[in-house]
Order: C-alpha cells, then structure tokens, then sequence
C-alpha cells in the first residue's frame, strides 16, 4: 500500500489539532508528515517533536522539495486561495481548509491554477461526511417523511471572541468561519443550484472586532426545499441542529441523537374538503382534527465530524491521488457556496474598523 508524504501549512487549530491529529491517530494508514511549516518557532520546534518531520518558516522552503504528494494549506483564512495558487502553480496536489476563498472570483482563480498545473485541488469540506449528516442524509433520502419543505439548520450558541476570526480583513466572521459547514450542507440538499436567492441578515454584537457574530439566512431555489441557515453566538439556549418539515412528518437532530417521526399515507383516514360547518356530537362548533397514528424512530450517533469524517475525507483524497477515483466533494461545488457568501456580504455591508 502506497503511503503519501504529506506538508501541513499552520499549526493552529486546524493545522495541529484537526488535521495534524488526524495524521497522528491510528486511524491513518495512507500518510506520513515529512514537513510543516509556520512562522512561530516554538510550534516548529513542537512539530519536529510531535512528527519527527522537517520544519520550516516560510511554505516557499517546499519548492525545491521533490517528495511531498500533497500540501495541506491551513493558514489563516484570507491567505488561502494566494497560497494554494502558488503551491498549485509550484506543481503541489493541495487540500485548503475552509473558507474556501474571500469570494466566488477568487474560488474560480484557484481552480483555473489547478487545472492549468494539472493539479488536485480540494476544500476540506469534511462536515459532508459527519456521521449525524450523512445519517439524516439516509432518512431523508429514504422518502419516509415524503416531501420537504422546510430544513432549519443551526450551528449556533452563545460566545465573546476576540480573535483574529473577528478580523474582517483576515476574513472572519461567523460566515466565513462556522458557515462553510452548514451552508455547504445547504447547497448538497438543495442539489447545489447555479441560481440561489439569497435574504440575510448579518449583525456585530458580542464581538470585539469588525465581523459579524450573528447570522440568518434562507435560501431558496426553483425544485429544491427551503433551508433557513443559523449561525448565531448570541443564543444562549443550545438549539436542534436540524429541523425538517416534511409531508409526512419532521425530523429533529444535534449532532448525537436524531429523531423522526412520520405517518403511513396508505394507512391514514382518507378526507375530502368539506365547506359546511364542522360539528361534534350534540351539534356543537367542532375543530378540524384527527388523531394520526405516528411511526416514531431515534437514531444515536457515534463519531462526529473531527475524527470520523476527517477520516472518511482523507479516505476520499486518498483514492483519488492513488487510483483516479471521483472525488465526493469538490472545488465546483463549493463555487455555490460562495457566491451565496457573496450575496449576504454584499446584502449586509458591515463597517471596517
């Protein structure tokens, strides 16, 4: 079995915790850390500790590097897509982590270097494959609850920040930030439409910088259901992650318990529209209503989207650099969500402090 030197870019949260952890778990039998590089000297000198890797200051120390399969550009979110065109344009396979880009021109300029490399290029997308989504994903799949209308989705709780993640111009935000996660969750369930409409509304209010620390969106599209996106630091009562409005019923879910409950159509009473007053025994003004006799299910969920599906993610990168196979997730897809991005920034412009 072929095993893939890897580079990691940033040993922040992302680079050392999320995708570093994953490298270092017995989970991982495709890769092996041979580089990673970051400005501050104690995190390399911890790296070169924690990976037995080489180390180095500046990511342009890898050009002249032969044996590196794949680069993973963790750095901070407004230098993602000028450092992926240059690994790209210096013959690297990369994986970004989100945002994927400022906006929808700038995803398109990082794809066109892939493509003219002949390069891979991916967004590390990983919450496609969380154990709690792809279960709904099942259910919903499954056609029991029959046809959606509504999806809710809130990642949403109750927090001051003061990080650079508050930084418009480092492309903060709870947008940027939290948002790829449920709104590329969006895009897959509405079957990632060209054509998006937008209403959004975006407000600073806990934060000590200039993003936005609250967020709602709903979109729509022609054939697809409704999907009211939540990111939200200013809501002190932990909400259902999901909340499904179907024909035939609803499902609710955090991300370790779903519960569903639907009705047999077969099975019910069958009605006809009646314009004449509603009336009960004795002849007395009744309410329209019936009991329905409800199928109820709860699924548990094990695993969540920073071990599990990081693994299911690199399972993917693997196969595809190793035997050709698709690739689940892709650049093109994620296009969709930025240009929503695009139209809730440009809906809610926000002062640069």
């Amino acid at each position: 079995m072929k095993q893939l030197n890897v580079a990691i870019i940033g040993q922040g949260r992302s680079g050392r915790d999320i995708h570093g952890a994953f490298f270092k778990s017995e989970a991982n039998t495709h890769f092996k850390v041979v580089a990673v590089v970051d400005e501050i000297e104690y995190r390399r000198e911890r790296a070169k500790e924690e990976y037995g890797c080489d180390v180095y200051a500046s990511y342009q120390e890898l050009f002249d590097r032969k044996d590196i399969d794949l680069v993973v550009n963790s750095t901070y979110s407004h230098q993602h897509v000028p450092v992926s065109i240059d690994l790209l344009n210096h013959g690297f396979n990369v994986v970004c982590e989100k945002p994927f880009a400022k906006s929808y021109e700038d995803g398109c300029f990082a794809i066109q270097a892939a493509k003219k490399n002949g390069k891979m290029l991916n967004v590390f997308q990983q919450s496609r494959f969380a154990p709690y989504y792809t279960k709904i994903r099942e259910i919903l799949d499954s056609g029991v609850l029959g046809e959606i209308i509504q999806i809710s989705i809130s990642f949403s709780g109750f927090a001051r920040r003061w990080d650079w993640q508050t930084s418009k111009a480092y492309a903060g935000g709870n947008v940027r930030n939290t948002g790829p996660h449920p709104l590329d969750q969006a895009m897959d369930l509405m079957g990632f439409p060209e054509k998006v409409n937008v209403f959004s509304k975006l407000a600073c209010l806990n934060t000590y910088g200039d993003a936005e620390d609250y967020a709602k969106i709903v979109l729509t599209a022609p054939g697809a259901p409704l999907v009211d996106v939540e990111i939200s630091s200013c809501n002190a009562y932990a909400p259902y992650t999901y909340v499904v409005h179907c024909k035939n019923g609803s499902l609710r879910a955090n991300m370790q318990k779903i519960e569903y409950k639907y009705f047999d159509p077969a099975a019910a009473p069958a009605h006809q529209q009646i314009l004449t007053p509603l009336e009960k025994e004795g002849r007395y003004p009744a309410y329209c209503s019936e009991k329905l006799e409800w199928i109820e299910k709860e699924e548990e969920v094990t695993g969540t989207a920073f071990n599990s599906a990081v693994y299911k993610y690199y399972e993917m990168i693997y196969a595809h650099l190793t035997e050709g196979k698709p690739m689940a997730i892709t650049p093109y897809q994620v296009l969709t969500q930025l240009k929503v991005i695009d139209q809730i920034h440009a809906q809610n412009p926000l002062t640069v402090k």
